[in-house]
């Protein structure tokens, strides 16, 4: 099955819900990244709840990016979104280890620490990019984007999100964040609530076989939810040489000119996807000489 998010409005338009599976998109970054299974939760949902908030903005050329930037051992977790839900991600450690909960899940928590931030940047084409930072309020990720929303957009919010290995590889991921409008009433606040304090865990929910829209029935069962549109999502990286050329023209002629002299070529890595660029003498020759023309 392909990731996907649907969209979703409830409750006569007083909520509306987006639910995402992304287990292709969470393999593919483990795999990029040789995360261990907790680095995988951090990033994998990380990256879910990004993928559903990039399709939060209106525009073709809007983006939004996520860092948690905790206390913990994993380091900073970055996520960056179009507005077509497309993402791609990190972790500083993708090698951490921690011990689990004495229940035996995995305990994200300290892996990105309980202290710090969490930061949302949208560029929406504008002089200059919204940026909002708020502290971290337990590390689990999920907890943490519900302050965001309920503190930045005062928009009271439901986020959850879950990734589930096996062995090493990603057996189920998604998640799913509701929020509520303005406009909602007191009786669909009530029956939201209710069916969220009897819900499973989103990875149980998936390995019994739900689809995002047996999710959306189970989340706002007696709340008429209507789907709708249904997006495709997934990990892809847009790097390329030709992008990377352009950081070594901003290291400037004089740096390029040393780089060339001292060791005759450059090697450049990208974060997101761990493509690595290489440049002999000869084409590093070539972009000083397009620089001085």
């Amino acid at each position: 099955m392909k990731d996907y998010v649907i969209r979703a409005t409830a409750g006569d338009g007083q909520i509306r819900a987006f639910v995402a599976t992304t287990k292709g998109m969470v393999e593919k970054a483990r795999e990029l990244h040789q995360t261990t299974k907790v680095a995988t939760a951090a990033l994998g949902r990380t990256l879910t709840a990004t993928s559903m908030m990039g399709l939060m903005m209106k525009n073709d050329g809007d983006k939004l990016t996520v860092i948690i930037k905790g206390n913990g051992p994993i380091g900073n977790v970055l996520a960056t979104s179009n507005s077509k839900g497309i993402v791609k991600g990190y972790v500083d450690n993708p090698n951490v280890v921690v011990p689990d909960y004495e229940n035996g899940k995995l305990n994200v928590a300290a892996a990105v620490g309980t202290e710090g931030t969490v930061r949302v940047t949208k560029d929406l084409g504008l002089r200059e990019p919204y940026n909002g930072s708020y502290p971290i309020v337990s590390g689990e990720i999920a907890q943490d984007l519900t302050y965001y929303f309920a503190v930045s957009e005062q928009t009271p919010s439901v986020v959850a999100l879950g990734v589930l290995t096996k062995e090493e590889e990603v057996e189920y991921a998604g998640g799913f964040i509701i929020q509520l409008m303005p406009d909602a009433v007191e009786e669909n606040i009530a029956k939201l609530e209710a069916n969220v304090a009897k819900l499973d865990s989103i990875t149980n929910m998936l390995k019994a076989g739900n689809t995002p829209e047996d999710i959306l029935n189970i989340v706002l069962d007696g709340l008429n939810p209507q789907i709708l549109d249904k997006c495709e999502v997934g990990f892809e990286c847009e790097c390329s040489k030709e992008r990377v050329e352009g950081v070594l023209i901003s290291l400037g002629k004089q740096q390029l000119s040393e780089i060339i002299e001292e060791d005759k070529q450059a090697e450049i890595g990208c974060q997101f996807c761990n493509t690595k660029y290489v440049f002999d003498e000869e084409q590093l020759n070539s972009i000083l000489d397009k620089m001085n023309r």
